[in-house]
């Protein structure tokens, strides 16, 4: 038995038509932008990204309109402006919120919570992964890395970080983003929407007070090695478990020899370390018992 070509999703009609052209006003100012970012760079092709970030700031996502505006300016076919668009996620191909809100469910991420967090937040707004609330106000997605292990679990908000998040947290940010109330980052600049994050990505200076001066660090876990690597701190070694717990006593010592080691704050810490409670250990965790494999 064969199916037909309609059935299997397969469109044989007419090609699509071209992109429909911006204003004559939105393109005369979108192409001021754009003279403004081709002239940083001595090959004009470089300025595809930076470019994409504009006209997704004009709209909310990358449209087709927007690929084709690219490839006027910079003489690309619109084939190539689509090549770079559709590879990089953070270039969105369909309408979105006006906060992108992430949970890293990368590895410790999830251990700690993210992947709890993640579900409970799609029962909560009542939407899948990248698809946005009726009042287009958020568009929930899961993450990869962003770098922020010792603060996990880690929700990005436009991309400014909201560290060391429970359930409960992460379900009282996107509902005061929802109703309009000030939400401060953790760490990083005052959020702002969607669109105007596209354009400061874009290479374009945040003119709001303070922005440029608010900002964030890597935690204590994070500059450990730094630190090292300058000479600021002891060569790491290896450390009995900080519990004193039972373990493996060398030869000829009893236990009770000796206290276990207590590392100081500048010590490298290493696998030896008594783990701490997650919501894989712990169902008591603040981030709610996480759900067994394929459940």
């Amino acid at each position: 038995m064969t199916t037909s070509s309609s059935e299997r999703g397969v469109s044989l009609g007419m090609p699509e038509l071209p992109a429909p052209a911006y204003p004559d006003d939105v393109r005369a100012r979108l192409e001021t932008d754009a003279r403004e970012i081709i002239a940083r760079y001595p090959d004009s092709r470089s300025a595809l990204l930076p470019l994409l970030h504009l006209v997704q700031s004009e709209e909310g996502h990358v449209t087709r309109t927007g690929m084709q505006f690219c490839a006027d300016v910079l003489r690309l076919t619109t084939a190539e402006v689509t090549a770079v668009a559709t590879f990089y996620t953070m270039y969105r191909r369909r309408p979105s919120g006006d906060y992108q809100v992430g949970v890293c469910t990368n590895t410790l991420c999830a251990v700690m919570g993210g992947d709890a967090i993640f579900e409970e937040l799609q029962e909560h707004l009542g939407v899948g992964n990248g698809e946005t609330t009726d009042d287009g106000k958020i568009t929930l997605e899961h993450i990869e890395c962003n770098a922020a292990c010792d603060f996990a679990p880690v929700v990005m908000v436009n991309w400014e970080f909201f560290d060391n998040q429970t359930v409960q947290s992460a379900k009282r940010l996107v509902d005061d983003l929802r109703i309009g109330h000030t939400v401060t980052p953790t760490r990083g600049a005052p959020l702002c929407t969607f669109k105007e994050t596209a354009r400061i990505l874009a290479g374009f200076p945040d003119e709001r007070d303070g922005a440029v001066e608010a900002g964030g660090s890597a935690g204590p876990a994070s500059l450990v090695g730094l630190r090292l690597a300058k000479g600021e701190t002891a060569p790491a070694r290896v450390v009995h478990p900080r519990d004193g717990g039972p373990h493996d006593e060398p030869h000829g010592r009893t236990p009770g020899d000796t206290a276990p080691h207590e590392p100081s704050p500048g010590e490298h810490l290493s696998s030896h370390d008594a783990p701490q409670d997650t919501s894989a250990s712990d169902p008591a965790h603040p981030a709610g018992p996480t759900a067994e494999e394929g459940e």
